[in-house]
C-alpha cells in the first residue's frame, strides 16, 4: 500500500494544472466528518480513489504533490475539515458550488452544475452510504470517482460564466 501511494504522489506531482478533490464521510452513521475515501484528479495524472483508515500515514506523499497546485472542489465546507485533519493544506482553493451560488444559478449541486454547464449526466445515489464499511463495493467506487470526473471542466465552465458576469 505504501508503495501504492508513493506512486500516486508521483503521478500527480507531475501532472498539470488544478486538482479535483472530494471525499466521502459517513457521518449518517458515525459521530464525526472522518474521510473514510479520498477521490482526487489532476489532468495528466489520472483518478485516484484513496482509503485513508488503515495507513494514514501512507498519505505523506500524496500530501506533498497537493501542496502546491489550486484545489477544485464542490461544497469545500464540507470536505476541508477532513482533509485537514489528515494533514492536507491548501494553497489555493477554487469552490465549484459558491461559484454557482455567485453566478446565480437555481440549482448548486453537483449533478445540476454538470448538467446545466456541462450538459453531462452524473450517476448518483450512494452520498449517504456508510463509506465506513469495507470492503466498498465497487458500485459505490465508480460512484465517487464520477465526482472528481468533470470537477476541474466544471470549473472552467463556471469560471468563464463568472467572468463574463463580470
Amino acid at each position: 500500500m505504501l508503495d501504492e501511494f508513493a506512486e500516486a504522489g508521483r503521478l500527480l506531482s507531475e501532472g498539470t494544472g488544478p486538482v479535483a478533490l472530494d471525499t466521502e464521510r459517513a457521518s449518517g452513521y458515525r459521530y464525526s466528518q472522518r474521510a473514510y475515501l479520498i477521490q482526487i484528479r489532476r489532468r495528466g495524472a489520472g483518478t485516484f480513489l484513496l482509503d485513508p483508515i488503515d495507513e494514514p500515514d501512507a498519505l505523506a506523499p500524496v500530501i506533498d504533490a497537493l501542496r502546491g497546485p489550486e484545489w477544485v472542489l464542490h461544497a469545500a465546507d464540507q470536505d476541508l475539515p477532513c482533509l485537514r485533519e489528515l494533514g492536507f493544506v491548501c494553497a489555493e482553493l477554487y469552490d465549484t458550488e459558491l461559484a454557482g451560488r455567485l453566478a446565480n444559478l437555481d440549482r448548486v449541486n453537483l449533478a445540476s452544475m454538470v448538467q446545466q454547464l456541462l450538459g453531462l449526466a452524473l450517476t448518483k445515489g450512494h452520498g449517504a452510504a456508510d463509506w465506513s464499511k469495507r470492503p466498498l463495493p465497487d458500485e459505490w467506487l465508480n460512484y465517487a470517482a464520477l465526482d472528481v470526473e468533470v470537477l476541474i471542466e466544471l470549473r472552467d465552465a463556471i469560471d468563464e460564466q463568472l467572468t463574463a458576469q463580470g
